[in-house]
């Protein structure tokens, strides 16, 4: 399938940034220029530009122009998805709970909750050969119209759980993983001695207006879970297509 003239004018910069024909700091040619090179308009040639802009590879300065970047290889993309990782372990993954409690202080500041709003909880545990390796546990602010249902949660996602009452596309995912011994109810659920290493991926789902509309985490086994991230500029214009 052809390419679209936007799409051509990111991939002729970015091709000559990558081959060095552009140097960082260097000026890349004017909109103007580049009108007159492709055959088309101001318009086109911005939405190409404000791509090679989000992919990290040129910066404008108001009143000059736009410059080629320095590469910053510090920036990441984690592809993350909570059931391909316990679906690559996972025998079965078992439903423990999904109920409907009054909110804790901890789950009123993290969901931005009154005092009085009802709260869903839900757990699940994922076992490989019988051995428990996933410990899940999630809350939502009750929402009494739009109910739980719990077959359709048992394999999902946290995002796809909540896009139950609303869109998806409007999910923003907040991510933050860390490392910690096993204690309390992660050893009476992962069958675990206290102090073994647990991987603990916490998630923060926000509406498109930034409030809370979803948090929990996972406990990993630590002999389970591994991330992988890729830095690649190549991959941060992909995406965009």
């Amino acid at each position: 399938m052809a390419s679209t003239i936007y799409e051509q004018v990111v991939e002729d910069i970015r091709s000559k940034i990558n081959k060095g024909i552009l140097k960082p700091g260097e000026m890349i040619p004017s909109e103007s220029s580049l009108c007159k090179e492709y055959n088309t308009t101001r318009m086109t040639v911005r939405k190409g530009l404000a791509l090679l802009t989000e992919g990290g590879y040129i910066y404008s300065v108001p009143g000059k122009g736009s410059f080629v970047c320095e590469p910053d290889h510090n920036r990441h993309i984690l592809h993350f998805n909570e059931m391909d990782i316990i679906k690559e372990h996972a025998d079965r993954t078992q439903l423990l709970e999904v109920n409907i409690i009054s909110p804790t202080e901890e789950l009123i500041k993290q969901l931005q909750l009154k005092r009085k709003q009802k709260t869903v909880v839900i757990r699940r545990l994922s076992y490989s050969q019988r051995e428990p390796f996933a410990y899940d546990i999630k809350y939502l602010p009750y929402d009494k119209g739009k109910p739980i249902v719990e077959e359709v949660i048992q394999y999902a996602t946290f995002p796809e759980i909540v896009a139950a009452r609303m869109s998806l596309f409007s999910v923003k995912n907040e991510l933050t993983i860390w490392v910690k011994k096993a204690q309390g109810e992660e050893i009476k659920f992962l069958k675990t001695e206290e102090g073994h290493p647990l991987m603990v991926i916490e998630q923060k789902l926000f509406d498109d207006g930034n409030k809370p509309v979803g948090w929990g985490k996972i406990y990993f086994r630590g002999e389970y879970c591994h991330l992988h991230a890729v830095s690649s500029f190549n991959d941060r214009i992909k995406r965009t297509f």
